[in-house]
């Protein structure tokens, strides 16, 4: 076996994929380390929204770049994307001043929608929450599975010349430019961590340092309402709550105390009431937040029937749960991004913002820039 390859990503989420895709097109040689035999863990539990029209600053920019490799890996690998943008529906004048303010900032990348545009988008096949009075489409949004998104990619990677996949691999240490594993060790001339919320498993004081916690997302899966087509995401006004870009502007102080006068119960689980539909026609429905730095796997009906409740409101039709889900991602109270070099030879990377899936392909194309 050869052990030597230029570039070693441990973990085969989307983020540790999107480095290896990206190194594989400037035809580098990859080995991608995994201790799962397949991608099992926030890349497949999520909506498959790459929301880029939400981040701010360099986030943006990255995001953007994300966007073009998104695109790029999806007709490579054969795996199903959408570029349809995504909807918010606004159901009070402040939840649509935050979006009016966000569209005069981003011009086109939000356009404003009337009550009776997100009606006509939603279709003929529901009727939407009559307190709709307007809503916001974000251009430049995306949508993947997230049930297939990666792993496609990973298979369509494995058959690559210069990529090999070790899956059922666990990673026990680092020493210079070797990581020693339960297969034998691998020598490289950079190796790139990009475990996510399991990287205190490998380097607890870095996750102490940044304070990065789990943060546990209760989803559910449900049968979308016969002939509903939409494949654009549908946020709602605890989504603008969420996303920094609505947060920084200056209607959101009376956004944010409507929704904790007017919904508590939402506001106290950290709701993101959104939803989505898959290639297969069944709805990604969610979700909650909670914090935590060993997470319990215990879920809570209360909280998922409140949310399918509020979800089956804004459509206008009762929803059937058939899944039920626990999704796990890194957070820190400190940065979005940890990026830390522990060693001349070995980078750790982790999305520590719940923004995986928007950012993987611009932080891959970044992280390959700077070596």
């Amino acid at each position: 076996m050869n052990t030597r390859t230029d570039l070693i990503i441990v973990g085969a989420g989307i983020v540790g994929l999107a480095h290896a895709y990206e190194a594989q097109r400037r035809g580098l040689t990859v080995r991608v380390i995994e201790r799962d035999w397949a991608p099992n863990g926030a890349s497949i539990r999520n909506f498959g929204h790459a929301c880029i029209t939400t981040q701010t600053g360099d986030l943006l920019d990255m995001a953007y770049r994300s966007r073009e490799g998104w695109l790029a890996a999806a007709q490579d690998a054969g795996s199903w994307a959408r570029d349809v943008g995504a909807m918010l529906v606004a159901r009070t004048e402040a939840e649509l001043t935050v979006i009016e303010q966000l569209h005069a900032e981003r011009g086109d990348a939000l356009q404003v929608l009337s009550a009776q545009q997100v009606r006509e988008r939603f279709g003929t096949a529901v009727d939407p929450d009559p307190r709709i009075i307007g809503g916001g489409f974000m251009r430049d949004d995306l949508r993947v599975d997230p049930r297939t998104a990666a792993p496609t990619l990973g298979l369509w990677l494995e058959k690559q010349e210069r990529v090999t996949i070790n899956w059922g691999t666990s990673v026990g240490g680092f020493s210079g430019n070797t990581v020693s594993t339960s297969r034998g060790d691998f020598e490289a001339d950079k190796i790139i961590v990009c475990v996510g919320h399991d990287l205190d498993y490998l380097f607890p004081e870095l996750t102490e340092k940044y304070e990065v916690k789990r943060c546990a997302l209760q989803m559910a899966m449900a049968p979308a309402p016969r002939g509903y087509e939409l494949d654009q995401s549908v946020m709602s006004g605890t989504s603008i709550n969420r996303y920094e870009a609505f947060t920084l502007m200056p209607g959101h102080a009376a956004l944010f105390a409507e929704l904790n006068d007017n919904n508590p119960d939402l506001m106290e689980m950290g709701a993101n009431v959104m939803f989505t539909r898959r290639p297969d026609g069944t709805l990604l429905l969610g979700d909650s937040h909670s914090y935590e730095l060993t997470m319990p796997p215990f879920l809570e009906d209360q909280i998922t029937d409140r949310l399918v409740s509020e979800i089956s409101t804004i459509i206008g039709r009762p929803l059937e749960v058939t899944q039920r889900w626990q999704g796990v991602y890194a957070s820190s109270s400190k940065t979005p991004l940890l990026i830390e070099d522990v060693t001349p030879a070995v980078r750790c990377l982790s999305v520590t913002s719940g923004i995986g899936m928007t950012l993987c392909f611009g932080l891959a194309a970044a992280t390959l820039d700077s070596l």
